[in-house]
């Protein structure tokens, strides 16, 4: 029988809550399990399709996916855009993509939206950097501008979860603003202090 799972107040899950085991779609049409029964799970939350904050991110975790994936990790990122316009930008990531756009998960990892997402000094730069990159991309024709009209909104704040093969969480982090997530080297050294066999991690990379 499965612990309960911990939440604070505020809806978010806490390090040592134990999620239930769902099969989620992504937009290849894959199916994915979270957890997976033989590696950890990097479950990570961002915002809509083509947002030039999240392709910044995302840039860092396409050029170190093969590092991640030898550490045993399953790389899911979710987004709450349509998978009909999600996939447009997904079809080259070596990774799982699953469009919310209803925002269920959202809400049961309680990962919320703000005006601080993108107010928050500490924002300010990526921010700028991702604008300048994005426009610059789709002037050479080689990205799509974002959709203009946005149904779940543009001030989504980043949610980053490790999950252990049995369903629970092993660290949690929620972003204060629109670029506040796990970079590479952490998510790594958070999965090498786990306690998850390398036996199994082996299993499910390969």
């Amino acid at each position: 029988m499965r612990t309960p799972r911990s939440r604070t107040r505020t809806g978010a899950l806490e390090p040592g809550a134990v999620i239930a085991t769902r099969d989620l779609t992504a937009v290849s049409g894959t199916r994915i399990a979270v957890p997976d029964g033989g590696r950890l799970t990097h479950l990570q939350f961002r915002r809509f399709a083509g947002c030039p904050i999240c392709n910044l991110h995302l840039r860092s975790v396409v050029r170190r996916h093969a590092e991640i994936a030898r550490a045993g990790i399953q790389e899911v990122v979710v987004f709450h855009s349509p998978a009909g316009e999600l996939r447009t930008y997904a079809t080259d990531l070596p990774f799982a993509v699953v469009a919310d756009p209803a925002k269920r998960l959202y809400a049961e990892f309680g990962v919320e939206s703000s005006p601080r997402s993108l107010l928050h000094p500490r924002a300010w730069a990526p921010t700028a950097r991702a604008v300048l990159h994005s426009t610059w991309a789709v002037l050479r024709g080689r990205e799509r501008p974002p959709s203009r009209r946005q149904p779940g909104g543009r001030l989504g704040l980043p949610a980053d979860f490790l999950i252990a093969p049995d369903g629970r969480v092993l660290a949690a982090k929620y972003g204060e603003h629109a670029y506040d997530q796990w970079p590479v080297d952490e998510l790594l050294a958070l999965a090498a202090r786990t306690s998850v066999p390398s036996a199994s991690r082996s299993e499910g990379a390969s």
